[in-house]
């Protein structure tokens, strides 16, 4: 692998240098073309002013006086107003129009520099563009946020960028999680070559165990999401799959079937996270993943901004960029501004600090953990995800902290309060977090005193503001203060604001533009960005999930549209929960259920007893009125009710389910689910 990488670097060099070569040529083939633009314009209009001079004077003429000179005709005024109107409209300064040779050298410059401008600014203009195509399916992370994963496809192989989850709606009961429906990958799996993840965020990677439960590629990704999804294998009973794992060095390329893949080092709200550098015959394509553009960061690994300025230099026919935040003006702030609040904070506590936020967000938890060491607390981490994740972060060097800091659950009431900084999950409102079990006094150890001081570090996700809500007031009804949005710098974002997506169009300068994840607007607003920075509106398109775009230098076009969608995950028992079990449940919590108990004498079709019971339609004392109309629903029924159906006991309980359905529809307006029981006598 080392000698294969060696030569990757040799052959980049070689390469890098025959670039180097041809855009020389290319510069200096288009000066020359410039040049001769300017010399031909300055002869036309050196001529046009020749011919519109008057006759030439007589050498005594100068020393005519004032007096013997003869008044203007109308046409030598006509022909001196013409000449002072092209001197003002000549593009290049009087001074410099002799053939002095300091004049013609400043020309040649000035065309020279507009040369090098258009070329650095469009370093693909005068390129002889491959005819090789590349095909771009986003499964997931386009219309929404989350559920990222993303099919980069060539005529013989394909990888898969990101394979993750998103968050269900209100109206999904009994679901966890949501995941990108797998069916175009069953259709290409002979030609899929690699999983390629860019990030250890659950939007990137929580999708993996379901995945490979079916699927079974190489992974490639740097050292921490490699360990967090380890975590995730080992709890779904996958642990043969993680001989799957390929780690991978950032800056150098890897070969994956034919596509040249280099991580390139990018900050983000996680530690470890890449943009890519995909590159085809078709050309170079960047992905930036979720990113920032960070300078202070925590662990003082800024964006590798010279490694993407490279690529911008050698040209980049598509990029991929992060929309998340594209209406937020300026710049994101560093994540090092959170430890100042955190000071602050921990300063005027004077009992204990109990701090949410995302498990994989592990520069926050290393920012507060070690506010909570410089104020002498004892640090108790709660909550299954968070424990593993900063676990697995201190286990592979990424953060060092000592063992004997930390305290485990039953350990807190052994402390004074103001010794104790409680780190937990739960920042999202989920019921089954820790966070949410103190909050309601459901948890086994942590209950929530007046003195508390609750930080809630973390911005609701599209979605789950009303479960955040929740929990904010059961934890101020119990009397905490709690720090949440009301504290300028209690968070700050992941994403690039549209200064830093600006930066990213600049340093990569590409032919063509996909904003990526995010809601629709946010791929809109990132578009007039890419405008405004100079990228040509026919070369950006707006995709959405299962839009297949093919891209080459000549072009780039939507070619057909794929059937993408959701799995409903239960994550209390990892298994997928089919959509009929969720309609039926959301039609439960709409209209309800009408269980219908008949006994019926076939003999002459007379209805012998029924029992009507019915949950979520009407009140309890409106429970008799149903009863009586039920029944005389289906007196009416079997009175019209040919016998032959009586021997059919499906299609017999499928015509009362229709006949009771239609009744109540006409006088409740509601279609519950019937549920009818019949015997036959």
């Amino acid at each position: 692998m080392e000698n294969n990488e060696s030569n990757n670097s040799n052959n980049e060099n070689v390469v890098s240098r025959e670039t180097n070569l041809k855009k020389e040529n290319r510069h200096a083939r288009h000066r020359k073309n410039l040049q001769k633009q300017a010399a031909t314009s300055d002869k036309k209009e050196d001529g046009a002013q020749t011919s519109e001079k008057p006759a030439s004077k007589k050498p005594h003429a100068k020393q005519n006086s004032a007096k013997n000179a003869q008044p203007k005709t109308q046409d030598e005024k006509a022909n001196s107003s013409q000449n002072k109107k092209r001197k003002r409209k000549s593009k290049v300064p009087q001074c410099l129009n002799g053939n002095e040779p300091w004049q013609e050298a400043i020309q040649k410059t000035i065309v020279a520099n507009k040369a090098v401008h258009e070329l650095r600014l469009n370093p693909l203009k005068y390129a002889k563009g491959s005819s090789e195509k590349v095909r771009i399916t986003p499964l997931g992370g386009l219309g929404e946020i989350g559920g990222n994963m993303t099919v980069f496809e060539t005529s013989t192989s394909a990888i898969i960028v990101d394979v993750g989850m998103s968050f269900p709606s209100e109206s999904m009961l009994g679901v966890d999680i949501l995941i990108p429906d797998f069916d175009y990958v069953r259709k290409i799996k002979d030609k899929i070559k690699g999983i390629i993840i860019t990030h250890a965020h659950e939007d990137h990677i929580g999708a993996l165990p379901y995945f490979f439960k079916e699927f079974n590629y190489p992974i490639y990704a740097t050292p921490l999401p490699l360990g967090m999804i380890s975590n995730k294998f080992e709890e779904h009973g996958l642990k043969a799959q993680r001989s799957f794992f390929h780690p991978v060095e950032k800056r150098k390329i890897y070969t994956i079937g034919d596509f040249d893949v280099e991580f390139i080092h990018i900050t983000h709200s996680i530690i470890d996270a890449s943009a890519l550098a995909i590159t085809t015959k078709a050309g170079t394509i960047i992905h930036t993943g979720d990113f920032k553009i960070d300078h202070t960061p925590i662990d003082g690994y800024p964006t590798d901004i010279g490694r993407l300025a490279e690529y911008g230099e050698k040209g980049v026919l598509l990029l991929m960029s992060d929309s998340t935040n594209s209406h937020r003006e300026g710049m994101t702030k560093t994540e090092s501004s959170v430890g100042k609040t955190f000071d602050g904070i921990f300063s005027n506590s004077k009992g204990r600090v109990i701090m949410s936020t995302f498990s994989s967000n592990i520069h926050r938890v290393y920012q507060a953990i070690e506010r909570g060491i410089k104020y002498g607390r004892k640090v108790c981490v709660i909550g299954r995800s968070m424990e593993r994740n900063l676990a697995t972060a201190i286990e592979l060097g990424y953060v060092d902290l000592k063992k004997e800091i930390f305290i485990d659950a039953d350990e807190v009431g052994k402390y004074p309060d103001n010794e104790v900084l409680i780190v937990t999950t739960g920042s999202q409102g989920e019921t089954m977090s820790a966070l949410y079990r103190m909050a309601t006094d459901e948890h086994k150890y942590i209950k929530i005193k007046p003195t508390d001081q609750i930080i809630i570090s973390a911005k609701a996700i599209p979605g789950n503001e009303s479960s955040v809500s929740v929990v904010l007031n059961y934890l101020l009804r119990s009397g905490a203060s709690v720090a949440y949005q009301d504290f300028s710098e209690i968070h700050v974002s992941g994403h690039a604001a549209q200064e830093e997506q600006k930066l990213m169009i600049r340093l990569t300068k590409p032919k063509y533009f996909l904003p990526v994840h995010g809601e629709y607007n946010h791929i809109v607003k990132h578009k007039e960005t890419a405008v405004s920075c100079g990228v040509d509106e026919k070369n950006i398109y707006l995709m959405s999930d299962g839009d297949q775009v093919e891209v080459c230098y000549a072009y780039m076009k939507r070619v057909k549209t794929i059937k993408t969608g959701k799995v409903f995950i239960d994550n209390q028992i990892n298994k997928q929960i089919s959509d009929d079990i969720v309609k039926h449940r959301q039609n439960l919590a709409d209209a309800g259920v009408v269980m219908i108990i008949a006994q019926i004498d076939q003999s002459d079709k007379h209805l012998i007893k029924t029992r009507v019971v019915s949950y979520g339609l009407v009140s309890e004392r409106e429970q008799k009125e149903l009863a009586k109309d039920m029944e005389s629903v289906l007196i009416q029924f079997l009175a019209n009710l040919k016998t032959e159906l009586l021997r059919d006991q499906r299609a017999l309980e499928s015509q009362i389910r229709q006949a009771v359905r239609k009744h109540i529809f006409r006088k409740i307006k509601k279609y519950p689910t019937i549920v009818p029981i019949i015997y036959l006598m």
